[in-house]
């Protein structure tokens, strides 16, 4: 049986997956070749700024200090995705590996964001994990897009050529 959360609990564990996701894609971009995928992964980096700031706004407790200087403090280079960054730049394979990374924690975030939203009284908190769901599938999407055409695949606005008899 899964744990409960208590709806801070539950703030604080967006509050840090979004700052991870914040400093994975950072990290992404800062070495990314590609100009486009760079671009994607710096817009998704200030993307997950926006989510740490909603959150920021309903969270009581004080682990994380202010904003500005948790936004600003290291990156947890213990969390996995970021472990598994770090070996694929050593292997050269930044773009690709960092875009099917990405796609693996924006998915399991949508699932988490989802659950968490469910057990949320508060309408206002309650929107705020909606809203993020939201957004976050539509990261989803722009990733998989990313990765199609990083990876030479028909993009999805070349689809109707292909679908065509």
């Amino acid at each position: 049986m899964g744990r409960e959360y208590s709806l801070q609990e539950a703030i604080s564990l967006a509050i840090k997956a979004e700052k991870d996701s914040m400093d994975f894609y950072r990290r992404a971009a800062s070495v990314a070749k590609n100009e486009r995928a760079k671009k994607v992964l710096d817009m998704l980096a200030n993307e997950e700024v926006g989510h740490l700031k909603a959150f920021f706004d309903h969270y009581k407790g004080s682990e994380f200090g202010d904003l500005n200087s948790y936004i600003n403090s290291p990156a947890d280079t213990k969390h996995p995705a970021y472990m598994k960054l770090e070996k694929a730049i050593n292997e050269d394979m930044v773009e690709q590996k960092a875009l099917e990374l990405a796609l693996a924690e924006e998915k399991g975030c949508i699932g988490q964001y989802s659950q968490l939203a469910q057990g949320v009284v508060d309408p206002a908190v309650r929107s705020v994990f909606e809203r993020v769901v939201k957004e976050t599938q539509g990261h989803y999407a722009l990733i998989e897009s990313e990765y199609a055409h990083i990876m030479g695949m028909v993009h999805e606005s070349d689809q109707d050529i292909f679908v065509r008899e």
